[in-house]
């Protein structure tokens, strides 16, 4: 690890969003500032006297540490002095002293990243459009980036290895946590094409405050940020005006003028982001910047008539049709888990209409008569009681 054992040591004391840029221009090197001692970090200025304490307090041996688990698991530590480091994010005032990356930065270097976001709970439409975007920019050789969350995040990444280009997910936990385990086959798909990324130690859990953090990140690292369908509370704009304080580009796609759940993509439109119909849009921007890195002629067809990367029946992404099979015979139902004492019978009604097959909450309101509030609640209650979970596009299976 070397060097790098150095820049690990840095980012654990001074932690997250630390001003980096000002930091290292007072020291040749993270190595040398470890060894300059207490007195020249207090003398050069750039530290608060908190800061200064935790360089103090803080072991170089549990950098060591993490190296190895990195080592182990064939993570690589990506530094600011890295050849792999993505060069928009250094420009940025916060950037991050280590990334840990499962996969390949390298395979991105040069190219035209656009960050592709939006809400974890999308229509069955909007999964659709950031899947046909995120095709038709991968595959005119555009680098896609996302949070690798459900949603337009999946989509997204799903649309990009599907038009067999590269994709990068940015995190808000560390490597080695268990975060969204059937998204895993996901993820590993998107290390084997591009670099699931973070700046957070490997064994750094899920904590809501730090997908934020990791926002800037994923609009840091890209020349424009895309908002497909986002209230005015989403993260997703978050991410967005950290973009516009980055310098960076807007774009959003139109979305229903009465539904809330577009009204934050709608406002960025109302505000100056470029409204987004087709991936030339996007790329129209970009051509003189990243010569003979994009492929022409661009796809100006409308994202509806750019060939769909899911089935929307059943929220999956779309592969060639399986080999006809004669149907079993005796098919057995799906064996459930039963529900726990004490479970309603709300509950229960709704749990008795998932199977393994992804249903859609509207499906599951019109099946059992309740209302949309009621199948909600219980929904949320069955994924408590770990039988049932949420996948993309509003749609619920059994566990």
């Amino acid at each position: 690890m070397g060097r790098g054992i150095y820049w690990i040591w840095l980012q654990n004391a001074l932690g997250v969003r630390a001003r980096a840029a000002e930091i290292i221009s007072a020291f040749p090197s993270p190595e040398e500032m470890y060894h300059a001692g207490p007195a020249a970090w207090r003398m050069a200025g750039v530290f608060t006297p908190a800061q200064a304490a935790r360089l103090e307090n803080t072991s170089l041996g549990e950098a060591e540490r993490i190296a190895a688990l990195c080592e182990k698991n064939a993570w690589s530590v990506i530094t600011p002095d890295s050849p792999d480091y993505p060069e928009l994010l250094l420009q940025t005032d916060d950037f991050p002293l280590a990334l840990y990356c499962w996969g390949d930065l390298g395979r991105l270097k040069g190219k035209l990243h656009i960050a592709v976001v939006g809400t974890r709970n999308p229509s069955v439409h909007s999964v659709d459009i950031a899947g046909r975007l995120s095709l038709s920019l991968a595959s005119s050789g555009a680098a896609i980036v996302s949070g690798g969350a459900l949603g337009i995040d999946s989509a997204a990444h799903a649309g990009a290895l599907y038009g067999k280009g590269a994709t990068t997910a940015v995190l808000g936990c560390g490597l080695a946590c268990r975060y969204l385990m059937n998204n895993y086959p996901l993820r590993r798909d998107i290390a084997e094409s591009g670099a699931v990324i973070t700046e957070f130690p490997p064994e750094t859990p899920v904590c809501a405050r730090n997908f934020p953090i990791r926002n800037r990140i994923i609009s840091g690292m890209c020349c424009a940020t895309v908002v497909i369908e986002a209230g005015e509370r989403s993260g997703s704009l978050i991410t967005a005006n950290l973009a516009l304080e980055q310098g960076r580009d807007v774009f959003a796609v139109p979305g229903d003028v009465i539904n809330s759940s577009f009204s934050g993509a709608n406002k960025l439109i109302r505000e100056g982001a470029k409204p987004v119909f087709s991936a030339a849009d996007i790329l129209e921007e970009y051509i003189y910047r990243f010569p003979g890195q994009l492929r022409e002629p661009f796809d100006t067809r409308p994202l509806g008539s750019v060939p769909p990367v899911f089935d929307t029946m059943k929220g999956t992404v779309k592969a060639a049709p399986p080999p006809a099979r004669p149907p079993r015979k005796n098919a057995e139902a799906p064996v459930k888990k039963p529900l726990p004492e004490g479970a309603g019978s709300i509950e229960a009604a709704v749990y008795a209409v998932l199977g393994t097959e992804p249903t859609h909450i509207d499906d599951i309101v019109r099946a059992t008569g309740l209302s949309v509030s009621q199948v909600g609640i219980a929904l949320t209650q069955l994924e408590l009681y770990g039988v049932a979970q949420l996948t993309c596009g509003k749609r619920y299976v059994i566990t």
